[in-house]
């Protein structure tokens, strides 16, 4: 293709994508102005509930004997139809960030908001990742038989992994616990013999089957710990998956027996060789009451084990986040790929293969502890009444060195380093009652969140008026009312035969050409000359078909200003004295005349006629030079 081709192609192009973009601006402006107008809207607060571009006009006498509906409209189009912009109630969104105390890892904690339906609002909240913490690690180990090697690895790895921990936090406190499963049937066998002791037919002594058995609460003795660990033994039950997940949400939520600080990193270290049992796989055992998320503690056994079902993925999820806990599975090859699908679901999950009789156990706690710290992940949540109201988008900006992990994960993060979330909310639709809408912005492992106090706005204040001139149309009246004050100068036809005489007042007619108004529907907005897209150019009423120009116009489109102002030339002189000004321009009168101000003539000025006072000098003294 030649270059001039080329060019011209390029020229065709850009003009096209300039057309369909104008295309796509025009129609996004009607369907805004349709949105707006469209029928039946009788009140300021359905009017705003349109959309953030709607807008109620509450101005008194604003398009007499219209509709209500005409007062709700686009800004511009209500201020084009005579709509003072102090009588504008329109949705605004503000944002009020209040102070967070120095010191926090995550700023701001609370942000206010007010937010109209159809708006939105971003946040930004810091995150900030320290270089030593204070960490809680809770062992929770299964002790059903096929566990042996690894209960007992663990009795002698324990204090190491203790002591090995201390290198990478400034306080690290230990907690221990066991699960099997639900003591019911099919889970385990309900024999007599077998309830008490579930090992009976391999002539060893075993631990009755528990749901959840908490054993020791956060400390920093590790004799203690040691001693514990020591009096472990194995357990048993029939079925492969275990009860994982009633251990861990218990281990979760009773934060008070658990001894989990406020201030510390908070790891939920998982041993185990099977899956868990899901929610619905209770209905096995005839128990069908769901988990209602509580803590069920006493004397350290959980006691709604065989009364309540498992808890689902996004309820331990939901309790996991809301306690700030990292949970760390340790399993065997065999269960990996299963667990490895699981983690998704988790916030701030890590899984680690277990090599034979837990030999890596002290490798693995620390490689995933570095790992979890290292991530920097916030999770929103929108309480459960009102979600369905709200939409969240969520965007991480990493600090140097670091690389997003979707949208809302920051990978590889350094100590002391920064993650910033730009965090947008929108709003659909207004609560059903006035009240507050708390969302929570929770870094994940993270002691401290972010609340955002959502006050929707969704009924009009107009500037304090006690109306805002949305109340019912017409007032009461007798039959016997008749047309008076219907007729235009009291001679024409009732509402100038475009509307209804209810009580001495008109109610003027729709049309689908545009609004009629006034009060005697006299006027309206599309039988009038239309000038730069705008009924009388925007500078007058339309009266019976008619422009009624504003002050300082004229035209038939209102189209000329009345001030022959901008017809005076620099001299001060009205078109430099050779033409009239007509509609703010100069119309030269003489034909060899021209500019803007009729000051272009080169047949007005000849010589003689420009050095005539000196000619008739000279003729009259004669043409010598020295009489001159």
């Amino acid at each position: 293709m030649t270059s001039w081709l080329r060019r011209y192609c390029n020229l065709i192009l850009h003009r096209l994508l300039l057309a369909v973009l104008a295309c796509v601006v025009i129609e996004t402006s009607h369907s805004d102005e349709n949105i707006c107008s469209l029928p039946g809207v009788l009140s300021c607060n359905e009017c705003l509930s349109r959309g953030p571009q709607c807008a109620w006009c509450f101005q008194e006498g604003f398009l007499d004997g219209a509709s209500r509906a005409q007062r709700c409209n686009t800004l511009p189009n209500l201020q084009k139809k005579g709509c003072a912009v102090e009588f504008v109630e329109q949705a605004t969104v503000t944002l009020k960030v209040n102070p967070t105390p120095p010191g926090r890892q995550v700023a701001p904690q609370d942000v206010t908001v007010q937010l109209p339906p159809g708006t939105e609002v971003s946040v930004t909240v810091e995150v900030k990742q320290l270089e030593l913490y204070p960490v809680d690690m809770y062992y929770l180990v299964d002790v059903s038989a096929s566990m042996q090697d690894n209960l007992n690895r663990l009795k002698t790895v324990g204090t190491g992994l203790s002591h090995r921990m201390r290198d990478y936090s400034s306080d690290f406190r230990v907690g221990f616990g066991s699960f099997v499963d639900k003591p019911v049937s099919p889970y385990i066998n309900v024999h007599p013999s077998k309830v008490s002791n579930p090992c009976f037919d391999f002539k060893m002594q075993c631990r009755p089957t528990h749901g959840f058995m908490h054993m020791l609460s956060m400390t920093d003795n590790t004799t203690e710990f040691t001693r514990i660990m020591l009096q472990q033994g194995i357990s048993g039950n029939m079925d492969t998956p275990e009860g994982g997940f009633d251990a861990m949400l218990q281990a979760a939520v009773c934060q008070r027996d658990i001894g989990w600080r406020p201030e510390a990193k908070r790891l939920l270290l998982v041993m185990t060789d099977q899956p868990s049992h899901l929610a619905l796989d209770s209905k096995l055992a005839g128990i069908v009451v769901p988990h209602d998320g509580n803590c069920h503690l006493d004397s350290g056994g959980y006691t709604r084990s065989t009364s309540m079902e498992y808890p689902t993925i996004g309820q331990l999820a939901e309790k996991l986040l809301e306690n700030s806990i990292h949970s760390i599975f340790a399993v065997e090859h065999g269960q990996y790929k299963w667990y490895e699908d699981l983690a998704p679901f988790l916030p701030g999950a890590y899984v680690g293969k277990l090599q034979a009789k837990a030999s890596n156990l002290k490798d693995l706690v620390v490689e995933a502890y570095k790992k979890l710290l290292s991530d920097v992940e916030v999770e929103v949540g929108v309480q459960d009444q009102h979600a369905h109201r709200f939409w969240v988008n969520v965007t991480a900006v990493c600090p140097t060195g670091s690389a997003p992990s979707g949208l809302n994960k920051c990978s590889g993060v350094q100590p002391n380093q920064t993650v910033f979330f730009n965090i947008t909310i929108g709003m659909k639709d207004c609560p059903s009652a006035p009240e507050d809408v708390l969302i929570f912005i929770r870094p994940v492992g993270f002691n401290e969140s972010s609340v955002v106090r959502v006050r929707p706005t969704c009924h009009c204040s107009c500037g304090g008026q006690p109306g805002c001139q949305d109340e019912l149309e017409g007032p009461e009246c007798n039959e016997a009312s008749g047309d008076v004050g219907c007729r235009l100068d009291g001679t024409g036809a009732v509402c100038s035969g475009r509307g209804e005489c209810v009580c001495g007042h008109c109610i003027c007619e729709a049309s689908s050409l545009g609004t009629v108004h006034g009060t005697h529907c006299e006027l309206d907005d599309f039988s009038c000359p239309y000038r730069q897209g705008r009924v009388c150019g925007g500078r007058g009423d339309c009266v019976s078909a008619a422009c009624r120009c504003h002050s300082g116009w004229t035209g038939d489109s209102c189209q000329c200003p009345a001030s022959t102002e901008p017809c005076l030339s620099p001299d001060g002189r009205l078109c430099s004295g050779r033409g009239r000004c007509v509609c703010g321009r100069c119309e030269c009168d003489d034909p060899w005349s021209s500019g803007r101000f009729c000051e272009k003539c080169p047949t007005c000025d000849r010589s003689c006629q420009s050095h005539w006072k000196c000619v008739d000098c000279h003729l009259s003294k004669g043409l010598l030079e020295g009489n001159a």
